[in-house]
C-alpha cells in the first residue's frame, strides 16, 4: 500500500508524538512546493523563464521563479496559524506572521536557480525551528541547525521528489500524477566512503591550501596517496548534489577561497547549510565548515554565510583533519 505524506506524518503523531501544529506546518510547506514544482514544470509556457530585473539582499541577480517560488512560499506560510515567523533568503528580513504561532520557518525558495533557463535540476530548502518564548525578532531565528524540529528540501527534477527529517531518520517522497507524495524510501544511508566529490574547480586557483591539497589527492586516483580514482561531478545546485549524495555516496564542498576572505564561505548557514546538515547527520552522513560540525554553528545572522563541506563521513573527517594540520 502506497503511503501518502499526509498518511506518513499522521504516523508520526502517533509513533514519535510530533505536534499536530508542526505537522501541519509541514503540509504547508509540502503544498506549497507542489505549486512552485507547477511552475518549474511549465517554464516557458507559463512566462516563468528569464530574469526579474531585481536583486536580493545579497546582491544576486534573481530569476522570475526566485520571486514566484518566494512568494508563493510566503503566501501559504502566512496563511498558517502555527507559524509565528518566517526568513527568506530572498528577503532583507524576517516576515511576521500568526502571533501566537509556535513555529519559524527559513527556506531557499528556489536553490540553483542558475539552471533554471537550461531546464536542470532546482530545489527548494527548508528548515523549522521552534518559536522562543517574548517577542518576535531576528534574534529568534538565531538558533544553531541542531535545534531543527524539521528540515527537508524539494529537487524538481525529473521526479519532484520530498526529503524530509524529523530527527528521526530520512525519508523520500515522489510526487505521483495526482500531485500526492508518495513514501518510496526510507532511512537511505549515506556511505561512509566514497569514489565521488563535488566542487567548483573554476575556482581553483583562488583554493586555500588544504583544499587544493585534498584536491590534488583525489585527482591523482589510484596511483597517488588516497589510492583509487574518484569521479568529479558538478551541477552548480545544491539540492541536486546533496540528493546524489544521499542516494550514493560522495563529498560536496563550496570551501572558502582567497578572493574575499572576510567571507566565510559563499552558501547561506540558515537556508542551505543548517537543513543539508541535519539530513546529512540523519542518514549518517557528516558536515563541517571545516573546523566544526555545521549543527554547532552558533548563528550571529540571518543572511550568514559559511563554508560547506558535507557527504560521507570519511571524506569530511579527512578534509578537517588537512585544515587542522
Amino acid at each position: 500500500m502506497n503511503t501518502t505524506f499526509p498518511e506518513f506524518l499522521q504516523q508520526q503523531i502517533a509513533q514519535h508524538d510530533l505536534s499536530a501544529e508542526l505537522v501541519s506546518v509541514a503540509q504547508t510547506i509540502a503544498a506549497a512546493c507542489v505549486n512552485i514544482g507547477a511552475q518549474v514544470r511549465l517554464g516557458a509556457l507559463a512566462g516563468v523563464l528569464g530574469t526579474a530585473g531585481s536583486g536580493n539582499i545579497q546582491g544576486e541577480e534573481q530569476k522570475k521563479l526566485d520571486v514566484i517560488a518566494n512568494d508563493i512560499l510566503i503566501n501559504a506560510l502566512k496563511a498558517n496559524p502555527h507559524v509565528a515567523g518566517l526568513a527568506s533568503e530572498e528577503e532583507d528580513s524576517f516576515v511576521a506572521c500568526a502571533s501566537d504561532g509556535r513555529y519559524l520557518v527559513l527556506f531557499d525558495p528556489l536553490d540553483g536557480s542558475s539552471n533554471i533557463d537550461v531546464n536542470i535540476s532546482v530545489g527548494t530548502i527548508f528548515s523549522v525551528l521552534a518559536k522562543p518564548a517574548g517577542a518576535l525578532d531576528t534574534a529568534s531565528f538565531l538558533q544553531s541547525g541542531s535545534k531543527q524540529l524539521a528540515a527537508g528540501y524539494v529537487l524538481y527534477g525529473p521526479q519532484t521528489q520530498l526529503v524530509v527529517t524529523f530527527g528521526r531518520g530520512v525519508n523520500v517522497f515522489t510526487l505521483n500524477a495526482d500531485n500526492q507524495f508518495i513514501l518510496t524510501q526510507s532511512n537511505p544511508q549515506v556511505p561512509p566512503q566514497t569514489k565521488e566529490f563535488a566542487i567548483n574547480a573554476s575556482n581553483s586557483r583562488h583554493w586555500f591550501a588544504p583544499v587544493r591539497q585534498y584536491i590534488d589527492e583525489l585527482l591523482a586516483g589510484e596511483t597517488g596517496p588516497r589510492g583509487k580514482n574518484y569521479n568529479m561531478r558538478w551541477v552548480a545546485s545544491m539540492v541536486a548534489e546533496v540528493h546524489r549524495i544521499l542516494m550514493r555516496g560522495g563529498v560536496f564542498m563550496y570551501p572558502q577561497d582567497a578572493r574575499d576572505p572576510s567571507k566565510p564561505g559563499k552558501l547561506r548557514l540558515m537556508y542551505e547549510a543548517n537543513p543539508m546538515s541535519l539530513i546529512m547527520r540523519e542518514a549518517g552522513g557528516a558536515a563541517s565548515d571545516t573546523a566544526r560540525q555545521i549543527l554547532d554553528i552558533e548563528p550571529q545572522g540571518l543572511h550568514q554565510r559559511v563554508a560547506v563541506v558535507l557527504g560521507s563521513r570519511d571524506e569530511v573527517a579527512y578534509v578537517d583533519a588537512l585544515h587542522a594540520r
